[in-house]
């Protein structure tokens, strides 16, 4: 398989089919430090070689990532996490109720690691996951290596669900896309800090505290610090489109574009309109979240209006992404 050409003569990446001599192929690219987008559960993820500098280098300059911001290796199992960062009890309780799935644990990373500094930022604990997806966790295995994988999409921007939002952010800045179509949960994972003796949420997701508080106990949720991040998505600037946006609108003015939630019974001003879920479904809406804000960024108007999402369940993590999408721009 080779590259791409567009008419104008650039390079585009391979589209690498979900097959079994296609996830052998994307195996083959990550070994050899190229960098290869690849579908989770939660979204799609640009997958470099979590071992190698110069691979996860690649990661940061194709994303426009901040190098203080970490990475979350993923693996394809506990057993071979538990050989790249240090487990406790409550690690281990969590990793078999929610691995395989969209929950991220950062642990403490072993003096002896030998995975890149950069995965972690320079700091001495390691975010680290188990994906659920087949086709990841057939990759991750072919690839015999963990793989750090943020969001295939540049820094700060809306996140990709499909290989065509992969292509339409990233381009000729990745080496190859495994086409594995839509991503069924839609939002990044829950992310937890165990690295002290109070388990603390750094980002939530579909795995929601009250489920692992059955399990370890009471959990503090935080927002962290976006100056000193510890994991993936606590900048206050991120997932956000083009336009700017505004929240808990009952409405939408006459140049907004308007994103709805629920039954139609709202006044719409505006030309351009999407419902994340005319039931009401929270699942729903947050594997619709990304790919409707892109549409509506693409509808060229100067801001996009949201309705109010339920702050509950699922709805905090909704609400997450869209505060920082529409916190002030750095």
């Amino acid at each position: 398989m080779t590259d791409d050409i567009s008419s104008s003569g650039e390079k585009r990446p391979a589209l690498i089919p979900a097959t079994p001599p296609g996830i052998q192929r994307a195996a083959e690219l990550l070994r050899a430090g190229r960098l290869v987008a690849f579908p989770t559960e939660t979204v799609y993820g640009l997958g470099g070689d979590a071992t190698d500098d110069r691979a996860v280098a690649a990661i940061f300059a194709a994303k426009g990532r901040p190098q203080f911001n970490p990475l979350i290796a993923h693996l394809p199992d506990l057993a071979t996490a538990q050989r790249w960062a240090i487990f406790d009890d409550r690690a281990y309780e969590l990793a078999q109720q929610f691995w395989p799935g969209p929950l991220t644990m950062v642990l403490p990373r072993p003096a002896n690691s030998a995975l890149s500094l950069l995965v972690s930022a320079g700091l001495d604990s390691v975010a680290i996951r188990v994906p659920g997806h087949p086709l990841a966790q057939a990759l991750l295995k072919a690839a015999g290596t963990p793989i750090a994988a943020p969001s295939a999409n540049r820094s700060g921007a809306v996140s990709p669900t499909t290989p065509h939002h992969v292509l339409e952010s990233l381009g000729e800045r990745v080496d190859g896309i495994v086409t594995g179509g839509k991503c069924q949960v839609g939002l990044e994972s829950t992310v937890i800090d165990l690295t002290g003796p109070e388990p603390v949420i750094l980002r939530p997701g579909a795995v929601l505290p009250e489920e692992m508080e059955r399990l370890i106990g009471k959990i503090r949720v935080s927002a962290g610090d976006p100056t000193a991040p510890k994991a993936p998505g606590q900048l206050e600037s991120h997932y956000a489109p083009s336009a700017s946006v505004r929240l808990n609108a009952p409405s939408a003015e006459a140049d907004e574009a308007f994103l709805t939630f629920g039954p139609d019974r709202f006044v719409f001003g505006g030309s351009t309109r999407l419902n994340l879920s005319l039931q009401s479904d929270l699942n729903e809406a947050a594997a619709n979240l990304f790919s409707h804000l892109r549409q509506l960024d693409q509808s060229g108007a100067p801001r996009i209006a949201v309705m109010p999402i339920p702050d509950e369940g699922l709805g905090v993590a909704i609400n997450d992404r869209l505060r920082r999408a529409a916190a002030p721009r750095p």
